[in-house]
């Protein structure tokens, strides 16, 4: 077993966690000659694919992933796409990071064209919108997928036995080669290319081996970047990608959201020629789970068998995975079932997906159960299905069932528990503020003789920080010193940072210049977390000269820093001084995000200075930040807060020459301005406008639009505007607002007349309008329409109220209405809500 030492990110705020290996092994494929052995058996199969076929398909499961905006947008590199982390090793070590870059073509002796159906009633259930079909044809066919005999019958000949290029290893020395550096570093000066550095790219282009080719495409940040280096260097003359650079490309987009990217790839290596393995497939199939597209993700198989490539254990264990990921556990469990029918033999790495999928969704016995089951079924759990139990239970703090976990998997597969287990158990527990719990295993790992380092230790006392308990921390720290663990810079920014939640700067300077005492130099992440705790004390100026001489204490500011500091100053109130943090960022090359810069525009609007807001838009605009239709929005609704309509409407204009549309909330804000100044022809026309362009009205704007009309009596005009309202977006209550808007105004003929609009339905929210308006008469002192319309109510099977009526009653028999008093009352007796002593008392 490979006892992996775990490892810590260095930045505040950032959980620590470890990575681990193993040393499962995954199952041989069985082969699947049983086919045309037992007909029946096929003929069965046959039967349950078709089933699905007719299936509706339910939406797809959506991935929550947080957008992270890049500064790069140059030369046609387009926006970038947040990164995802790899995904955990969940089973052997052979098991290709679950987008199968490692797994091997002929996993399996025999053809199984036919293990493609397995698939058809996951994929055919589905959801999610169709591709174009010139998207979705990879080699000249369909998106498949009907789950038929067409694709168990289709020939699956394999392409000729060529050279593995599944698995794209780096080498550091290909990182740090002259060659690829100097690439790289033109690349980033795309902003700017002209046509000499355009020709030395080629150049250096045709010197680079195809490693360092791939090494150049990992080294981009922004993956987006690397895909245009992709296809740019592909269109040049006299140089051809080798296929590992293809199987590189491949394996940097599934990490991403980037599918139609991937796809496009691997549509490129058929079109020259290239053998495409399962591991290709994989990396596609992982890149379209990852953009939540889980039914575009299960067709990928269908392509895979249009192209004759077997289907293996592995790519199995991607679409496992890609289901549990996506919510679908039922479904998972469904493949594993077809795979075991169709011959192809669970491994580890499966077992250990489904008991992650289980876990996911709070099923913890039943995962307990599958590793019971795992050996009966000819396959051991390995200690990563025992951990990924395990870190579920410490999330939830349940020691001592973790404790009995690991005497069973100590007791039933022979697995003892090492540094990497006590590791994995001290992670996750501080990871979820579990401090002492954690000091309790790194005690008894400690006692077994198991050493660990300062990332675990890190690992504590940054949870002790975290619940301001810098005390204990500090405990942990001395601790580290006494066992000869010198502390590294993670440590100390961990209890710096914990001192600045607390308030206490001067305690976190302090501990800066121990740092420096102790021979360990802080860096920027150091630095940030004290200029956040200055600027939590309203110290920015102190943090912003700090900043200055950053230079003299061998730090750089990122992005993070100038945020720290520009929050620093609005919050004091100092915008000038944080919009002068912005440039500077900005000059540096960090840009803002959308809402941060939202944030200084709304505090500059609060404060009056709307002219200054927009400047400062438009200047971050030109400069290349991320501006959106909400920044706009933001400008729009401070011109219309101080009555400045015509800047609100000329910005509205601009918006589509700075091609940011807007929104239904943009409409929305400007029309209410025009109808709180009476200029409501020209909100009519806006609104039109809106509509033509396809935005749905909310419920916001059907208030804003009944209020205003309501307001200005223009009864006529406002049915009109919601019939093409309704067209859009239909509003159940609107005429229910419009009454009640009319009575509030003292409109109560006009309420009347749409009374019978409202009593259609015969809801609640209809007993309340009627309500409205039987009090609007009673104001007026016309008690006799106010029975009129309880009369109504009655007849639609609406019960009005009691109280309401009884007020009615005795202004009717003021008014010498007493018949019409009598009949009301005499309405609720026959409902059998009030007695006829009540209806007596009330007459008397």
């Amino acid at each position: 077993m490979l006892c992996g030492r775990s490892r810590c990110v260095r930045t505040v705020g950032t959980r620590v966690g470890p990575h681990n290996s193993t040393t499962g092994k995954a199952l041989a494929c069985e082969p699947t000659s049983h086919f045309s052995g037992h007909p029946l058996i096929f003929a069965e199969l046959a039967a349950f694919f078709s089933s699905f076929s007719s299936r509706n398909s339910d939406p797809g499961s959506d991935f929550s992933s947080e957008f992270k905006a890049r500064a790069f947008d140059i030369d046609g590199f387009g926006d970038s796409s947040n990164g995802y982390d790899r995904a955990r090793k969940m089973g052997s070590e052979n098991f290709g990071d679950l987008s199968l870059l490692g797994s091997r073509k002929n996993d399996c002796d025999n053809d199984q064209s036919k293990k493609f159906g397995i698939f058809d009633d996951i994929e055919g259930s589905d959801g999610g919108e169709e591709e174009s079909s010139g998207d979705e044809d990879d080699d000249g066919g369909g998106g498949g997928g009907d789950g038929d005999l067409t694709v168990l019958d289709s020939s699956n000949r394999v392409h000729e036995k060529g050279e593995n290029f599944g698995r794209v290893d780096g080498d550091e020395e290909e990182f740090r080669h002259p060659l690829v550096r100097e690439v790289c570093r033109l690349i980033e000066f795309r902003s700017g290319w002209s046509p000499k550095l355009e020709g030395e790219l080629k150049n250096l282009l045709r010197s680079l081996k195809p490693r360092q080719v791939c090494a150049v495409l990992k080294s981009q940040s922004d993956e987006r970047v690397a895909l245009k280096f992709f296809y740019w260097a592909d269109r040049q003359w006299r140089y051809k990608h080798h296929p590992v650079v293809y199987y590189a490309m491949l394996e940097v987009l599934s990490k991403t959201k980037l599918c139609q990217g991937a796809k496009r790839v691997l549509r490129l290596m058929a079109r020259r020629g290239i053998e495409r393995s399962p591991e290709a497939f994989g990396c596609v199939m992982v890149s379209y789970s990852r953009a939540g597209k889980l039914r575009h993700a299960l067709r990928v198989l269908t392509l895979m068998q249009k192209a004759g490539v077997e289907l293996n254990v592995s790519m199995c264990n991607t679409a496992i995975h890609v289901l549990v990921m996506g919510n679908k556990l039922e479904k998972a469990l469904r493949v594993l079932e077809r795979m075991q029918l169709v011959g192809i033999t669970p491994d580890v790495v499966t077992y250990n997906c489904l008991i992650k999928g289980y876990c996911d969704v709070h099923r913890v016995q039943d995962a307990l159960e599958l590793i019971d089951e795992m050996p009966k079924r000819g396959c051991a759990p390995d200690k990563v299905s025992y951990y990924t139990v395990m870190g579920f239970l410490c999330k939830e703090n349940r020691v001592e069932e973790v404790r009995g976990l690991m005497e069973k998997m100590i007791k039933d597969s022979g697995l003892l528990p090492d540094q990497v287990t006590y590791n994995n158990l001290v992670h996750v527990l501080s990871k979820h503020g579990y401090g002492d719990e954690a000091l309790e295993f790194l005690r008894e790992a400690e006692e077994r003789g198991l050493r660990f380092d300062k990332v675990g230790y890190s690992a504590i006392v940054h949870s002790f920080c975290k619940d301001s308990r810098i005390d204990k921390a500090k405990e942990i720290v001395n601790e580290m010193f006494s066992k000869g663990c010198t502390p590294d810079v993670v440590t100390y920014t961990a209890v710096l940072d914990g001192y600045c939640r607390l308030g206490k700067v001067d305690q976190a300077k302090k501990m800066l210049q121990h740092m420096y005492k102790h021979g360990c130099r802080p860096n920027t992440v150091s630095y940030t977390a004290l200029l956040n705790g200055l600027c939590r004390s309203q110290n920015s100026l102190e943090a912003r000269e700090m900043m200055k001489v950053s230079e003299e204490e061998w730090w750089t500011p990122n992005a993070i820093t100038y945020s720290v500091v520009m929050h620093g100053f609005r919050r004091e109130g100092k915008l000038v001084e944080a919009c002068d943090i912005v440039r500077e960022m900005v000059n540096k090359g960090f840009f803002p995000n959308p809402v941060e810069i939202n944030l200084l525009i709304q505090s500059l609007c609060r404060e009056g200075k709307i002219t200054e807001a927009k400047r400062f838009m438009e200047e971050c605009l030109s400069k290349g930040c991320a501006i959106n239709v909400v920044n706009f929005t933001t400008v729009i609704h401070g011109y219309c807060q101080k009555d400045d309509l015509d800047a609100a409407l000329s910005l509205l204009d601009d918006m589509y020459l700075s091609n940011k549309h807007p929104d239904t909330v943009t409409y929305t804000t400007v029309i209410h301005a025009l109808g709180k100044n009476g200029r409501i022809q020209e909100a009519t026309e806006l609104m039109k406008k809106m509509l033509g362009k396809g935005l749905d009205p909310t419920p916001v704007t059907y208030r804003t639009v009944i209020h205003w009309y309501c307001q200005m009596g223009k009864v006529d005009e406002l049915l009109q505007l919601l019939e093409k309202m309704f067209l859009r977006q239909n509003c159940k209550t609107a005429y229910n607002q419009v009454i009640e808007k009319l009575c509030s105004f003292g409109n109560l003929e006009e309420a009347d007349k749409l009374l019978g609009k409202v009593l259609r339905t015969a809801s609640r929210v209809d007993a309340k309008t009627c309500h409205s308006l039987m009090g609007g008469y009673l104001r007026n002192g016309d008690p006799l329409s106010a029975y009129k319309v309880a009369c109504r109510m009655f007849n639609r099977n609406l019960i009005p109220d009691l109280k309401l009526c009884e007020k009615v009653t005795k202004r009717l028999m003021l008014d010498g209405n007493s018949k019409e008093a009598d009949n009301l009352m005499l309405r609720f007796v026959e409902r059998g809500c009030i007695s006829n002593q009540h209806q007596e008392h009330l007459q008397s």
